[in-house]
């Protein structure tokens, strides 16, 4: 019996592939405003951390200078109370800020998608006890629980920091990963894989989280915001190392050498305006994913008359 011209040309349908998918992603965020504007800041940052030692006119350690000079040319931001120039510790201390953000970004999503994707598939007990695990961590107070395990620890360095990030910044993304792997879990695709014979750990690398791209690229952009903000916070209280060279040690060192009171509000202003910049940067890119992702969040546009 001949098939119907129509139905063959639906048959012979090619499905897009996922490069094709990736290129509709890329072309998305290019055309989106609040994107473009993350990673232009981004890039800036990014740019600033690898030619540090160009950028920087001084040693950001060094103390040939007078103590608490007004900005000028020589000294953009002027110095600090040591005689330090701070224009040379921003610029340095963007290294440090941005690997607490992606890396503490990276494994904060690394651990929300073992969790919640792993409780969702597996399901019954150990959906039980994942869950319960994570709800535990939803519940107990942040802030709290991060000054005191860097409190306790016994050093103060960068990874201790992105230890206390990543043991409080996971459970957020674990339970939306959850939720979005329950709706796939029965889809025809994974029965199909089942009944191959594939084990479970290749359905979930190969065909569970290909599906969830988006919202762990999301779930990833959160977690960095919440690193930079946490990171920052810590440091200011002196549960950082603060020999390092980051924002939130020289805001520490700001507010512990009284530079408002001593006529250096450039001091505290500069390292605030890159936390703040930096954590915008990664809400704006978050923002554009889940505009691009979900069609209801984008803005209507008008119609030329």
């Amino acid at each position: 019996m001949a098939v119907p011209a129509l139905a063959s040309q639906e048959i012979a349908e090619p499905v897009e592939p996922r490069a094709g998918v990736l290129r509709n992603v890329f072309s998305s965020l290019m055309s989106n405003r609040k994107a473009l504007a993350g990673l232009a800041v981004l890039l800036l940052f990014t740019v600033v951390s690898i030619f540090a030692p160009v950028l920087a006119p001084y040693d950001p350690h060094s103390l040939q200078f007078d103590a608490l000079l007004p900005p000028s040319i020589q000294h953009l931001l002027g110095t600090a109370a040591n005689g330090q120039d701070i224009f040379s510790q921003l610029v340095w201390s963007t290294r440090e800020s941005l690997l607490l953000a992606v890396v503490a970004g990276v494994f904060a999503t690394a651990v929300s998608v073992v969790i919640g994707v792993t409780a969702a598939y597996l399901g019954g007990a150990w959906d039980h006890v994942l869950n319960l695990f994570t709800d535990v961590f939803l519940v107990i107070p942040t802030l709290p629980l991060m000054i005191v395990i860097a409190a306790y620890a016994e050093s103060h360095g960068v990874w201790v920091l992105i230890t206390v990030i990543t043991v409080t910044g996971w459970s957020y993304g674990a339970r939306q990963l959850r939720s979005q792997a329950l709706s796939l879990r029965n889809r025809e695709f994974l029965d199909a894989a089942r009944v191959r014979g594939e084990r479970s750990l290749y359905i979930i690398f190969f065909e569970v989280l290909p599906n969830m791209t988006s919202l762990i690229v999301a779930i990833f952009l959160g977690a960095a915001l919440y690193a930079v903000l946490a990171a920052a916070g810590l440091q200011f209280i002196g549960l950082g190392d603060t020999n390092d060279l980051s924002w939130g040690t020289m805001l520490y060192w700001a507010q512990h050498n009284g530079a408002l009171l001593a006529g250096q509000p450039l001091w505290v202003i500069a390292p605030g305006l890159c936390i703040a910049a930096l954590g915008g940067a990664f809400a704006l890119v978050n923002y554009a994913f889940d505009e691009i992702s979900n069609p209801a969040l984008r803005p209507v546009k008008k119609r030329k008359r």
